[in-house]
């Protein structure tokens, strides 16, 4: 599908727009599934300031979908209409400060944040090597993987809201549930400040070492995405698909990963309506079999 170009009458009404501007760009190569159609306009803010000067002027009747690396997403095969903002170099630092506090964009790698903190002797943060996004991802759905959730470590998050004013919410702002949070969906976040302790670099090295060990061994890594349904309260996902005949699984080119059920993969040729129709198979199952209805933890966007 291809959309009305807008990319020129956008950058007519947002001269002074400092990020790349894109009609019509694929999304698929931005996305771990490698499926999906294009963004109508992709934009890649320069900063926050960029940013907040987009959503300050873009008119109100154009919708706004942000996206990080792509990890917890499908694009569905028709694309996204509106504007697409692709978290980029801009919101890519992460710096350690005092206090055993470590700040950090929301385009940077959650594993590149656990990274940085272990050098500097920061403990509590190797949770996030375990999670395969990035902090912005983090942020909006309070991401948590090995014993650890964002919302244990986040002592404030920083965004712009639709009418392009910046932000700050302190960790008892986002409202924090199991993967979700309250803050209002138009809130784009750019950046997020989390307190550590102090610990030993060698030992939390070692911590990072077996929690990369556990997702080699545990979960698919290529054509793939996070986990793709949330754990029903006392239960998991996984065994509930397991039970259900759900392990192997194909629709299209999409298959229910063998190793771990809980994951869905591109066998190569899937299209994202493969994807989601084996997802939305696996749900009816499992209502099937044991009466639970398995809620989505990867996010679905476009037509």
């Amino acid at each position: 599908m291809t959309f009305p170009d807008i990319a020129p009458e956008l950058k007519a009404w947002l001269p002074q727009l400092r990020g790349r501007l894109l009609g019509n760009e694929p999304l698929a190569p931005l996305t771990w599934f490698r499926v999906g159609g294009p963004a109508q306009a992709l934009l890649m803010p320069e900063d926050e300031s960029d940013l907040a000067y987009l959503l300050a002027n873009l008119p109100r009747e154009i919708p706004v979908t942000v996206i990080g690396l792509g990890s917890n997403l499908i694009v569905r095969d028709g694309g996204i209409a509106g504007v697409v903002v692709r978290m980029g170099r801009g919101f890519f630092d992460v710096k350690i400060e005092d206090g055993h506090r470590v700040r950090a964009g929301a385009a940077a790698p959650d594993l590149r944040v656990a990274k940085a903190a272990q050098e500097a002797g920061i403990d509590g943060l190797a949770f996030l090597s375990g999670i395969p996004g990035a902090i912005g991802g983090a942020l909006r759905m309070n991401g948590g993987a090995y014993g650890g959730e964002t919302k244990d470590i986040l002592i404030e998050a920083r965004g712009v809201d639709r009418t392009g004013h910046v932000r700050v919410f302190a960790n008892a702002d986002m409202g924090y549930t199991y993967r979700h949070c309250n803050v209002p969906e138009d809130v784009i976040f750019t950046q997020a400040l989390f307190q550590g302790s102090s610990g030993d670099s060698p030992e939390i090295a070692a911590e990072m070492a077996r929690i990369a060990k556990a997702r080699a061994e545990t979960q698919p890594r290529n054509l793939t995405g996070g986990s793709t349904f949330k754990n029903p309260p006392g239960q998991k996902a996984w065994q509930l698909i397991d039970a259900a005949g759900g392990r192997g699984l194909v629709v299209g080119g999409a298959q229910v990963s063998e190793l771990h059920c809980n994951f869905l993969i591109n066998l190569g040729n899937a299209t994202a309506a493969d994807i989601e129709g084996l997802g939305e198979e696996v749900r009816r199952r499992v209502k099937e079999n044991s009466g639970v209805t398995l809620e989505w933890e990867i996010k679905r966007v476009g037509v």
